[in-house]
């Protein structure tokens, strides 16, 4: 796997871009009564890799499905705050509006069209294209996923786990996504297939310049590859911060990466004294 702390000397990585999406003190219930998110603040910048980090429960999806414009559908409302995209508010727009404004999600457990090829399920990521333009962007997939071009044929139920994520990433990438979020990409994958994944995700970034909001538990991968991070916890954000200055903390690499200071492996039950540094909340 690739090595998540960098050097004390590296500088911090600059995000330069103009804010793509802000979400602003958001706080979401659900049933008119559960609170699962309270006054979360967080930006993308174009052009930027950000990743919100943090453990089952944490509020990690109901940010996601809030952005995604999908937080209805399980009963959840936002209750205060906004969500901004390109300086315009979607807190109350659709899930295909929001599509169709280019924020463009790939759900945790991918959910693929099983019983159609791979081919079909690209095509229907890029349902919003021309003829011309669906088959230049599948071109783009096939290049950066040359297994996928290889099992173009095949029916997406029958493709390994990570294949089947290889497809998913593909099929939100037809859609020409001005934001790229992805909702636990290493979930269930092999460590290889997750370098693999990652690589990639690296790739979008450098060569296609491409915004991605990445919400993942496995830290380390996501900050290996992040501009910034955030970490929540009880649906608040308690820790923000460059990726890289974030990896060398000695508090997230106990709790978050699993290791003492001393190199050995914790696990989360181990960390006795997890301090709370910056904007850490009682």
């Amino acid at each position: 796997m690739r090595a998540p702390v960098e050097s004390p000397d590296v500088p911090p990585r600059r995000m330069s871009g103009r804010p793509l999406l802000e979400i602003n003190n958001l706080k979401i219930v659900y049933d008119g009564a559960i609170e699962a998110v309270r006054d979360v603040s967080l930006t993308v910048p174009e052009g930027a890799i950000v990743a919100l980090l943090g453990s089952n429960g944490a509020g990690k999806s109901t940010v996601l499905k809030t952005v995604s414009g999908v937080l209805a559908i399980e009963e959840g409302e936002i209750e205060k705050g906004t969500v901004v995209f390109e300086g315009k508010s979607i807190s109350n727009r659709s899930a295909e509006e929001i599509v169709r404004g280019g924020l463009i999600q790939v759900p945790e457990g991918r959910r693929l069209f099983v019983n159609m090829t791979v081919e079909e399920n690209l095509m229907m990521g890029g349902y919003l294209q021309s003829p011309a333009r669906m088959r230049e962007l599948r071109d783009v997939v096939f290049d950066l996923f040359p297994r996928v071009a290889e099992r173009r044929g095949q029916i997406a139920g029958y493709l390994s786990g990570g294949e089947q994520q290889m497809v998913a990433v593909g099929r939100a990438l037809m859609a020409s996504p001005k934001l790229l979020a992805l909702d636990e990409p290493s979930l269930g994958l092999a460590p290889l297939i997750i370098d693999a994944i990652y690589d990639i995700v690296e790739r979008l970034r450098r060569e296609m310049g491409m915004t991605i909001l990445l919400v993942e538990q496995s830290a380390a991968h996501a900050l290996a590859v992040a501009d910034y991070a955030y970490i929540l916890e009880n649906g608040r954000v308690v820790l923000d911060g460059d990726a890289a200055k974030l990896s060398r903390n000695i508090e997230v690499q106990e709790y978050y990466l699993g290791h003492s200071g001393t190199g050995e492996r914790k696990s989360f039950r181990d960390v006795k004294h997890y301090k709370r540094r910056k904007r850490w909340l009682s």
